[in-house]
């Protein structure tokens, strides 16, 4: 089966690349099926080896992969060693493919219009509430207004059932932000990433954002989603400016 993934639909300039992969193209089996690029998942090494290396082959070089921990790191993807503890990177130097991984959480890519900065976030409910976007748009040191923004696959608001403490993370700081949750009874409510993640971006200065909608939890044909099968692999998110 060829490698599956979506090319973002944004308008960035000549010279940015970015590619975000589906569960398809890969040989892991299982739950896994088939290309699951996650190494602390549970699955067979060998074949989330190969998946990277078939990732690998779609790239312009190897992807700086991070260890994610729902925070708001953000590191320079073209000077790091190893794999380091972060949930953002961003890169200046041409060639360097900044990536995050995910399986429900939504992966956010970063352009400048002058296609000199890069940058890709993963942001959960934790890392949308505790600023990542907001460090990641730091990081690119660029006015806001000059970032254009891709929201990609994660779980939707018809799927992502949260308890009221993570409401509460958001109105603590964006009263408006109560119209991403809806009510479904016992304390519980029904979250909207795509709306919290455009939101927050809007307050920050970004004007550009696009994509949103593509839910990981209602196709389980295309992506990989924690929430639904508990035990899953991940898809990657990556961009750079082309060498």
């Amino acid at each position: 089966m060829a490698l599956d993934g979506i090319v973002p639909d944004w308008p960035v300039p000549a010279g940015i690349g970015a590619f975000v992969t589906t569960r398809a193209g890969g040989v892991s089996t299982g739950c896994y099926a088939s290309l699951n690029l996650g190494t602390r998942v549970g699955d067979d090494p060998a074949a989330v080896e190969e998946n990277r290396r078939r990732l690998r082959l779609r790239l312009p070089a190897e992807p700086v992969w991070l260890q994610q921990v729902h925070g708001s790191v953000v590191v320079d993807a073209a000077t790091v060693t190893g794999i380091p503890e972060a949930d953002a990177s961003f890169a200046r130097t041409a060639g360097v493919i900044c990536t995050v991984q995910m399986a429900d959480c939504m992966p956010v890519l970063f352009a400048t219009r002058q296609g000199d900065a890069v940058a890709a976030a993963h942001a959960g409910w934790r890392g949308l509430a505790g600023g990542v976007l907001e460090a990641t748009l730091a990081a690119l040191s660029a006015p806001p207004a000059s970032v254009l923004t891709w929201l990609g696959p994660a779980i939707g608001p018809t799927a992502f059932e949260v308890g009221p403490e993570v409401r509460t993370a958001f109105l603590a700081t964006d009263a408006g932000a109560a119209i991403a949750f809806q009510p479904i009874g016992h304390d519980k409510w029904l979250a909207d990433l795509f709306t919290l993640a455009r939101r927050r971006l809007t307050a920050a200065g970004v004007t550009a954002i696009y994509g949103g909608g593509l839910c990981t939890h209602a196709d389980p044909a295309r992506f990989f989603s924690h929430r639904r099968d508990r035990v899953s692999g991940r898809m990657a998110a990556t961009v750079w400016i082309e060498p």
